[in-house]
């Protein structure tokens, strides 16, 4: 099923509801819209003549799913809408009423502003503030949101920030394992953080999303990831997939931890999960490949924010712990 095919890349904090498979009697459900092949591209000629403002609303819309590893059949349920609407609007042929965008904005958990661009019109604060940033850098704008977060409450001194180290990237990737490792080579305890929201929710991640939604799901990891921080002075935390979808979570990660992209091809994300028993991928490979680079592509500018970043790919395991050991080591200066 498309929804599970998507959440068994990022494990189950990815967003997803079951369709119930056809009967032997009723005619066959039309293939997803997002399915390869679905949404035929759009002529040259058509193109050229597309609304420039629809087609940047369309590119919002799938950053935006993509970014939350979010199926387009997950958001259409979500927001109440087709997938076939869903689809137009994604590729800027879809004129949209702006109770649909509403709808799609809050199924995407974010506001109205943001989807159609405008925030940073929202006040003469605002429009201030955008140009002083304006065409600034990314070291720049890096330095300006570390002052921003200090500014604003997520203060901590860089000793407490290096003893902490957290492991972000897609599932597959090596955090449960190399994370364990990472752990006992530091004599620092090890947690992962899924299952600390769990205990905090009494119930498993699937259960969160399936009862209570995303959002609810999103407070939990948040909640989990503050008494991480308040209760081990030095640990390692493997952290899910899609933590890097909650900006305020992400801040505070990064401001009270040493961050670790663990990095991986997406073969390499495919094979493991696969070889972690979940075959679910494998059912249609080509469409579940694609739902895999497209989360990438949505998220690797915020995975690449952290402070180290360690390629896992086609690395035996003992030397890809003894080298992501050693540059952590080198990281925080324990030699």
């Amino acid at each position: 099923m498309r929804a599970q095919t998507l959440a068994s890349f990022d494990g189950p904090t990815a967003a997803h509801r079951a369709a119930p498979a056809p009967s032997s009697t009723t005619p066959a459900a039309p293939p997803p819209s997002d399915a390869p092949g679905a949404v035929p591209p759009v002529p040259a000629d058509e193109a050229e003549g597309k609304n420039p403002f629809l087609v940047a609303l369309g590119e919002r819309v799938r950053s935006l799913r993509a970014r939350r590893g979010l199926t387009r059949k997950a958001v259409a349920v979500a927001a109440d809408v087709s997938e076939r609407h869903l689809a137009n609007l994604e590729y800027g042929i879809g004129n949209a009423s702006i109770l649909v965008l509403q709808q799609v904005a809050g199924a995407l958990q974010c506001s109205l502003a943001e989807l159609i661009g405008d925030v940073t019109t929202s006040s003469p604060e605002w429009l201030l503030i955008r140009e002083l940033l304006e065409h600034r850098n990314e070291a720049e704008l890096r330095r300006a949101r570390i002052e921003l977060a200090e500014l604003f409450g997520n203060r901590t001194d860089a000793r407490a920030r290096s003893n902490r180290i957290a492991l972000i990237g897609l599932r597959g990737a090596g955090k449960s394992t190399l994370g364990q490792m990472l752990a006992e080579d530091l004599g620092f305890p090890f947690i992962e953080l899924s299952r600390e929201i769990e205990k905090f929710a009494g119930c498993s991640i699937r259960e969160i999303h399936d009862l209570y939604g995303t959002n609810a799901y999103r407070r939990y990891e948040r909640r989990a990831l503050e008494e991480a921080i308040q209760i081990y002075p030095e640990v390692v935390i493997a952290t899910p997939g899609g933590i890097v979808s909650d900006p305020a979570t992400f801040n505070l990660l990064l401001a009270h931890c040493t961050t670790v992209w663990l990095q991986a091809t997406p073969e390499e994300h495919m094979g493991r999960v696969a070889a972690q028993g979940d075959l679910r991928p494998m059912a249609a490979s080509k469409e579940a490949m694609d739902d895999l680079r497209r989360i990438l592509d949505g998220r690797s500018a915020f995975y690449s924010k952290a402070d180290l970043v360690f390629d896992t790919s086609a690395q035996p395991l003992e030397p890809s712990r003894e080298a992501l050991g050693r540059q952590v080591k080198a990281a925080l200066g324990l030699g």
